[in-house]
């Protein structure tokens, strides 16, 4: 299938930029070959490649779990050849997968009494979550808007303008509005009070982000909860909210378990969580859980029978791999609460080694808060250009260490941001490694803005010792300044030279 599609003139210009940038050859034309090669001919020819890639322990870029324990390595293996989507086949892996979700629900305080099933699916990823997700929210406004006999051709959801952009995606493919809330100076969230603003009778709902991709910050739920209450009690509205607990979603219960941002607020429809992030499971999970049945519209749910149980699925995707459903049951069973809060504990402690470590230097003033996700963004003190920070990143780059500079959405486009994300196997070692190449890095940075080291071509003279006891004299004949140097060859005896 060739997928074709039309450029803007500035869409074709940035890719014009992109292609320059880092298209330095012209592509090989890449086909089947017409023989086979032995195995190990194809395993050494992929590895040695792969040799290019990044170090995914050194890529502090990224919230996706890198590390788990072999014992958890051989069950993915294990489990690699089974398809989830054949449920007939494997109903203890669909088992676990349900196990995973009531764990989820009920570490959410979602209303699931003893004995009940609570209402979710495991994903991809966070990604599909959001579809589902928002799929759902569409769904009931439009049943709800022809039900009232009023238009439902203009959903619309409210955000803020620091969302990933997998909500940007759902709104392209599934056309609905994206009103983002944009930030402001030393506010690098969603304001609630200008969220609620924005919501209209056409909103499906209002998403909050609990860990911002750009900063680790917790948006304030509470308090989003409280005033869309109000407003829903003036405008007889019914907008809920959903919560997008990506990153944050497996840090708040074990650290923060005071802080109401999940279903105990009664707006709260929906929430999803990636279990590849600080669910501390390789790339390819992700949770969305509802609070109840009715949150989630029937006609959505396809019901495949089997065993002589009805399961309901509900996903964007059909086949997909089991190893990462049984890599987060095994999580779950492994660490328990106490494992989890303890992971987390680790992560902070060596987020605050950073933090310090990057005040220290005087050069970086830090924008993430200590509370949140366990990461530190961080800016360059009193420099309103950029390119400081990106050449920090590709100074640090020779390291190994994959670091990101970025600028910030609309309002704050002058600021660029250095972020760097804590996991599970980024100890105090490797934190302290960091600085001290960070330290390095700024050093070569202050010496590149000093320009070139001045260079000087000197004229001398040579001289025979007088005695044996004394050296041979030198003499300056000439002094001039060079763009370059020569190498001299030296010979014996009085002679004259350039060095």
């Amino acid at each position: 299938m060739v997928l074709t599609h039309v450029q803007s003139d500035e869409a074709a210009a940035s890719a014009a930029v992109f292609a320059s940038r880092y298209v330095q050859e012209p592509v090989p034309s890449y086909e089947l070959g017409e023989k086979s090669i032995s195995k190990d001919a194809a395993y050494q020819i992929i590895h040695d490649e792969l040799l290019l890639d990044g170090s995914p322990r050194l890529n502090l870029a990224s919230f996706v779990t890198t590390w788990m324990e072999p014992e958890c390595d051989r069950l993915i293996l294990e489990g690699m050849n089974k398809n989830y989507a054949d449920m007939d086949e494997y109903p203890v892996t669909t088992e676990l997968q349900n196990r995973c979700v009531n764990i989820i629900a009920r570490l959410f305080n979602a209303p699931v009494g003893t004995g009940e099933t609570a209402v979710g699916v495991g994903t991809v990823g966070s990604s599909e979550a959001i579809m589902l997700a928002g799929l759902a929210f569409k769904r009931r406004w439009q049943n709800r808007r022809k039900a009232e006999g009023k238009p439902h051709d203009k959903p619309n959801i409210v955000t803020g303008a620091n969302v990933q952009v997998c909500w940007e995606k759902f709104a392209r493919y599934f056309e609905v509005e994206l009103k983002e809330v944009k930030l402001s100076e030393g506010c690098y969230v969603m304001d609630p009070d200008k969220a609620v603003e924005m919501v209209d009778e056409n909103t499906i709902c209002v998403a909050a982000i609990l860990g911002s991709t750009l900063t680790g910050e917790f948006e304030d739920v509470k308090r989003l909860n409280d005033l869309l209450v109000a407003k829903n009690k003036q405008t007889r509205w019914d907008t809920p909210i959903h919560v997008d607990a990506a990153s944050g979603g497996f840090i708040a219960p074990f650290l923060y378990p005071e802080l109401e941002w999940d279903f105990r607020l009664p707006l709260v429809k929906s929430i999803n969580v990636s279990g590849h992030k600080y669910g501390l499971v390789y790339p390819g999970v992700g949770w969305v859980i509802w609070r109840n049945r009715e949150d989630l519209p029937d006609e959505l749910i396809f019901h495949i029978n089997y065993l002589g149980a009805d399961q309901p699925t509900f996903t964007l995707n059909f086949s997909k791999g089991s190893s990462q459903i049984i890599a987060q049951y095994y999580q779950f069973l492994r660490l328990g609460f106490e494992g989890y809060k303890n992971v987390m504990e680790n992560c902070v402690e060596s987020a605050r080694t950073l933090r310090e470590g990057l005040l220290r230097t005087g050069r970086f003033d830090v924008i993430s808060k200590e509370d949140g996700v366990p990461l530190v963004a961080f800016t360059f003190r009193g420099i309103r250009d950029g390119s400081p920070a990106f050449k920090l990143s590709a100074n640090l780059r020779r390291f190994g260490w994959i670091v990101p500079a970025y600028t910030m959405p609309a309002n704050l486009e002058h600021m660029t941001v250095l972020r760097v994300v804590v996991r599970e196997d980024f100890g105090r070692p490797l934190a302290e490694r960091f600085l001290s190449h960070v330290r390095m890095a700024l050093s070569e940075l202050d010496l590149a803005a000093k320009g070139p080291v001045p260079k000087m071509r000197l004229t001398i003279e040579l001289g025979p010792a007088r005695s044996a006891e004394e050296e041979a004299s030198v003499r300056v004949v000439k002094r001039e300044a060079v763009s370059g140097h020569r190498s001299v060859s030296l010979v014996s005896g009085k002679t004259k030279g350039v060095c």
